[in-house]
């Protein structure tokens, strides 16, 4: 992007939204770009070329003329940093803490930067946080994991034990239940960083829970839950449907190809794709079945919506599906009229992406997204939408549709049926307003 300075005069006539023919993305998609579907591509995008503001090439700019430094010298030896680390000038890709949430001094929350995210998978070292006592480093050789409850063999695993049974590794995404939670009371965050950041995706490796339950010999007859306890401070524990355990859910220690990190659970933490985060309890030490919910404090006194009639709902914990455009978002700036890849992600905890809209006027008109592969299972899918901008306000939103048919709703949906009092589980349409002079806000529409 070019400043405004070099922006062309007067206002550049409307664009289509999506310049792409549905048709031809799927068949480049199958097939890949082959000599008549690139003649197809040039003539679908000189639809917008008259619109779209070519890039910089200015003859006198130094970057090209002049050899940088960096292509003159030798570069740095492997020893000066033997655990990788981000390029310097990406220095304020960082998670950061909200400040609408009541600061603490183990603070409580850290806020994934999604707007500066690319494809599925978030870094381990900005995956978002939530604790509830602060995190701890424990020792894995001192680390247990105890099975007990309706089961015929009581157990007690070492972290040595784990790493010797058969493991899997699955690509799932984490979502907080209060994720977008500060806007059930009208509030809009400035950045998709604090109304979406409790969300993240990673591939996690362990045992499956169903694999430690057999062993056990749980009872088929009485067995309805599970009871997950951490080892922290807190005593975080989580009544878990044992169907969702059985399904798939799992004992992990590994996270994106190496041991979890120790704000993320390390040695073990339990994976349940689609529940809400609170239940993939962290520094797990103990699985208890059982044949009712337990309704520990972290059940009965949160992680509950509060309904219009002033009943709570509890074990809610489903995540359902929910979009978000990341880019470009609340704080964003626009700096020239012309063609932008609008992008996003979408998910659902009961399944798989099966399409994504994209509307550039608040609703009133919904185009198809491009989603982008692998669509898989509870896990973040990301999309891109084609959008030429013609200098005017426009309110962007994205909707997803899931593999059970059910489509994300507006606010005004969502809060008809679960009023304004709720602080958890939030998956209304999200909008963003791109003003005249090409700043990016959130506002909340219906």
């Amino acid at each position: 992007m070019t400043s405004r300075d070099n922006q062309e005069s007067g206002r550049l006539a409307p664009a289509p939204e999506s310049f792409l023919d549905a048709d031809l993305v799927d068949e480049i998609h199958l097939g890949g770009v082959n000599a008549a579907r690139r003649k197809l591509l040039k003539g679908a995008l000189a639809a917008a070329a008259a619109t779209a503001i070519a890039p910089s090439h200015a003859a006198d700019d130094p970057d090209i003329l002049a050899l940088p430094s960096w292509s003159r010298t030798l570069g740095k030896p492997v020893v000066t940093t033997p655990y990788g680390q981000p390029s310097p000038f990406e220095a304020q890709v960082i998670k950061r803490q909200s400040p609408g949430l009541t600061q603490t001094n183990q603070a409580s929350v850290a806020f994934t930067p999604l707007q500066s995210l690319f494809g599925m998978i978030t870094p381990s070292g900005l995956h978002f946080e939530r604790h509830h006592q602060g995190w701890v480093d424990i020792d894995p050789t001192r680390h247990r994991l105890m099975i007990n409850g309706l089961v015929d063999s009581p157990s007690v695993f070492t972290m040595a034990d784990l790493l010797r049974l058969p493991s899997v590794s699955r690509i799932h995404f984490l979502e907080c239940g209060a994720n977008t939670g500060l806007e059930w009371g009208n509030v809009a965050v400035p950045t998709v960083q604090y109304t979406h950041g409790m969300l993240s995706a990673s591939e996690f490796t362990g045992v499956p829970v169903s694999l430690l339950l057999e062993r056990a010999g749980y009872d088929r007859q009485r067995a309805r839950f599970l009871l997950a306890e951490g080892a922290d401070g807190s005593g975080m524990t989580r009544t878990i449907n044992l169907d969702a355990a059985l399904d798939d859910a799992i004992v992990a220690y590994g996270q994106n190809g190496e041991m979890l990190r120790p704000e993320n659970g390390y040695p073990l933490r339990l994976v349940v794709p689609g529940v809400q985060g609170v239940s993939w309890v962290k520094w797990l030490r103990r699985l208890e079945v059982g044949d009712q919910p337990w309704g520990t404090k972290d059940e009965t006194s949160h992680y509950v919506d509060l309904m219009p009639d002033g009943t709570h709902r509890q074990y809610s914990g489903i995540q359902e599906a929910k979009s978000v455009i990341t880019s470009p978002s609340g704080g964003q700036t626009l700096l020239q009229q012309g063609y932008y890849c609008v992008t996003g992600l979408a998910w659902s905890g009961r399944g798989t992406v099966s399409k994504v809209e994209v509307s550039t006027d608040g609703g009133q008109n919904w185009r198809a997204a491009r989603v982008e592969g692998p669509t898989l299972p509870k896990a973040l899918t990301r999309f891109n939408f084609d959008w030429v901008w013609n200098g005017e306000e426009a309110l962007l939103q994205s909707r997803v549709t899931d593999s059970t048919g059910y489509t994300q709703p507006t606010r005004n949906q969502l809060v008809a049926r679960r009023g304004t009092r709720s602080i958890y589980h939030n998956n209304a349409i999200q909008t963003w307003r791109v003003a005249a002079d090409g700043a990016v806000h959130n506002v909340q529409l219906g």
